[in-house]
């Protein structure tokens, strides 16, 4: 067997016996950050062999080299596997795909009931006066819970009240149909208690985002949530008709509230509330994120300073904004069908392009706006900078699309004039959404709560006040004119007073 009298300098052997050696690779030291490689060699015996110098292990070889830069974890493995190298997917990724996943299911589980009330009515003969009652029971209990789920999350973390409030739902969402046979009444309180347990997801999204990604990650993280949330009506309204036409009226709601179980087990299992927390989480991305981050949210058990965030301007630009957000989104999502009807005489409903393009397009434009705010914030543009530049595009976008609107001559013009409407709506996401973590990270929870709470009202009356306004004015152009007025006058509001400083 040939000796070995030299090695590279990067390469050094030591041994206790000349018939067995254990290498190690050395690490590299240079000036700082530290870039080092850490051996992974399976401690196999190994013999040199001839002069090609080849050296073979009287088992499988596997090699391992894991760099440790700053910052950096990525293992590779060679040798090991048949396509010889495997990455390690990043937690965080890992968590922010969960997440995605439940606020899919969260907005899935609201669209069956919207889906399967016509056969539960044609079942139990409701009126569609009832039938309106039926659908705005699930924002009695939602309006409350954001608030007070907020300050649940900011207390005890997102991880367990997210948890409990995918059991809740997914057990209200089994129980729906069953309520609605025993009587009108136990309906009513269990879409309320849906309503309630579902009232957490937002809040709960925003603290879990804004500990696990430095800032200059999080828009692209919300961003991938969000697409999530409006993938779920692609989802619920194309699944929920298939379950109804083959499996019945239990179909779909046994469906997601399985699913909604499955999720929770996975989530129990996998995620913390800090990264810091977390068994799976290596420690350079620890101290990734905690170097990318601002501000330093911790679970406090003191109770929400509401005085003082409601006293400062940067928390009502972020509630108003929100609002007006809720305001243009819903006034486009309830009254827009009825509108072509009456306007183009065209049943948008039946149309395949209103159940997905919509939804699909703002997935899309949503995740892209969350990419381009964290590109022009690596790139040294002030945070509130680009906070402030993506809620314009935001209001903006749609407030212009929605005058010409008023000029439409044509169902398909209108149609396409809609969907841009929307999709531009989703840049606020990484407008006020993230803004709310720059400003209160200790308390994201409870502002996101409120600023929730005052969209869902703006929702309720926007909803209401078109049917008024227009049954008043005969016109839905005047309707059209004012939500675009008030995203104008709450582009400037913003733009004033956001800040990217801390209130609290």
């Amino acid at each position: 067997m040939a000796t070995l009298n030299s090695a590279p300098p990067l390469l050094r052997f030591s041994s206790r016996r000349s018939s067995s050696l254990a290498p190690h690779l050395s690490l590299v030291n240079l000036r700082k950050p530290q870039l080092g490689f850490e051996s992974k060699i399976s401690p196999t015996k190994l013999q040199w062999k001839g002069r090609e110098g080849q050296w073979q292990s009287k088992r499988k070889r596997q090699w391992g080299v894991r760099c440790t830069a700053d910052g950096i974890d990525g293992g590779v493995f060679v040798g090991g596997r048949k396509e010889g190298v495997a990455f390690s997917i990043p937690e965080r990724l890992k968590v922010v795909s969960l997440v995605a996943s439940v606020m899919c299911l969260c907005n899935a589980d609201r669209v069956v009931m919207s889906v399967a009330i016509v056969p539960l009515a044609a079942k139990h003969g409701w009126s569609n006066s009832f039938l309106g009652i039926v659908q705005s029971s699930f924002l009695w209990g939602y309006i409350f819970s954001s608030v007070i789920g907020g300050a649940l999350v900011d207390r005890y973390g997102g991880k367990r009240v997210l948890a409990w409030a995918v059991f809740l739902w997914s057990l209200a969402t089994i129980l729906t149909p069953l309520a609605a046979n025993h009587s009108t009444v136990s309906l009513l309180v269990i879409r309320a208690f849906f309503g309630l347990a579902e009232g957490v997801a937002f809040p709960s999204m925003s603290t879990l985002i804004s500990r696990w990604f430095p800032t200059n990650e999080r828009a692209s993280a919300l961003g991938m949530s969000m697409a999530g949330f409006h993938l779920g009506n692609v989802v619920g309204l194309l699944l929920t008709p298939i379950m109804l036409s083959t499996v019945g009226i239990l179909g779909p709601f046994i469906l997601f509230s399985s699913l909604g179980l499955l999720w929770v087990s996975t989530w129990t299992y996998r995620v913390t509330d800090d990264p810091m927390e977390s068994n799976f989480i290596s420690r350079s991305e620890q101290r990734l994120i905690q170097a990318g981050k601002t501000g330093s949210p911790k679970k406090s058990s003191k109770f929400p300073p509401l005085g003082l965030l409601l006293s400062k301007l940067p928390s009502w630009a972020i509630i108003f904004a929100n609002a007006t957000n809720n305001w243009g989104y819903f006034v486009l999502l309830s009254w827009m069908p009825v509108y072509f009807k009456s306007v183009y005489n065209v049943n948008l409903k039946q149309a395949a392009w209103f159940s997905a393009v919509p939804w699909g397009t703002m997935a899309i434009s949503g995740y892209l706006a969350g990419v381009a705010s964290d590109y022009l914030i690596n790139a040294g543009y002030p945070t509130i900078f680009v906070r402030k530049f993506m809620q314009t595009i935001g209001f903006v976008g749609p407030a212009v699309t929605l005058l010409c609107l008023n000029y439409a001559n044509t169902p398909t013009i209108a149609a396409t004039l809609m969907t841009i409407a929307l999709s531009l709506s989703s840049f606020s996401q990484a407008g006020f959404m993230l803004n709310i973590q720059d400003i209160a990270p200790q308390y994201a929870g409870i502002l996101h709560g409120i600023s929730n709470c005052a969209g869902t009202v703006a929702a309720i009356i926007s909803t209401i006040g078109t049917g008024y306004f227009v049954q008043w004015l005969g016109s839905f152009q005047a309707f059209l004119t004012v939500t675009a007025g008030l995203y104008f006058v709450t582009t400037i509001f913003y733009n004033l007073f956001a800040t990217g400083e801390q209130v609290s």
